[in-house]
């Protein structure tokens, strides 16, 4: 939600609302061709790989939104992405881990 729905209220006046829209995208189509290929595995932790980039970006800027923006709802929305993410991000970590380490069984049956 804090990816695909929250940048909406944004668009119009930060651009770093249009970088998470336009990663969550990207994420939603790396998703789509990696259960094509490996079903509900946890294979899947690699599909969040987009956020790396733009939470780059997004940690960056913060200095600057945090001058510009203070006390907004934008600066508290940029604030839930970044540490959303990184918390989705170290959980894909392990996910993919895990997978390799042999545990390459579909989650949910029947989706590849």
């Amino acid at each position: 939600m804090s990816n695909m729905i929250v940048p909406l209220f944004f668009l119009s006046s930060h651009i770093e609302a249009w970088v998470v829209l336009g990663t969550a995208l990207v994420t939603g189509a790396t998703f789509i061709v990696l259960t094509a290929f490996s079903g509900f595995s946890r294979l899947l932790g690699f599909g969040h790989l987009p956020w790396v980039p733009m939470l780059v970006y997004l940690i960056l800027r913060l200095p600057d939104a945090q001058k510009q923006f203070p006390d907004t709802w934008f600066l508290f929305w940029l604030h839930a992405v970044i540490i959303l993410d990184i918390g989705s991000l170290i959980l894909d970590a392990a996910n993919v881990v895990r997978y390799y380490r042999g545990e390459q069984d579909e989650m949910v049956e029947g989706l590849s």
